[in-house]
């Protein structure tokens, strides 16, 4: 599946999901949000932007980060290994 243009495509990167997690996917930035499909164990994610949500506590800390993935769908920064503990993407708009 081939989102955005070459450049925005080009400019994304993928980042892996905690080991071992099998990272429920939302429809929105937060735990009140839907789950949308889960994603298996040793998977890797884009992160197209990031924008704060419900603080959760996960494998990498506590954070009210949350990553876009896809077309409205997120997950928590907690599970993500970004090597920081801020944005690594844009602020989703």
């Amino acid at each position: 599946m081939i989102l955005g243009s070459a450049s925005t495509a080009a400019a994304v990167s993928t980042y892996s999901v905690a080991p071992n997690i099998r990272l429920n996917v939302r429809s929105g930035p937060g735990t009140s949000y839907s789950i949308t499909r889960t994603l298996p164990e040793n998977t890797k994610v884009p992160i197209f932007c990031q924008t704060p949500g419900t603080t959760v506590s996960g494998y990498y800390g506590t954070s009210n980060i949350w990553d876009n993935i896809d077309n409205g769908e997120f997950v928590s920064d907690t599970y993500v290994n970004t090597g920081s503990d801020g944005y690594v993407a844009d602020r989703c708009a």
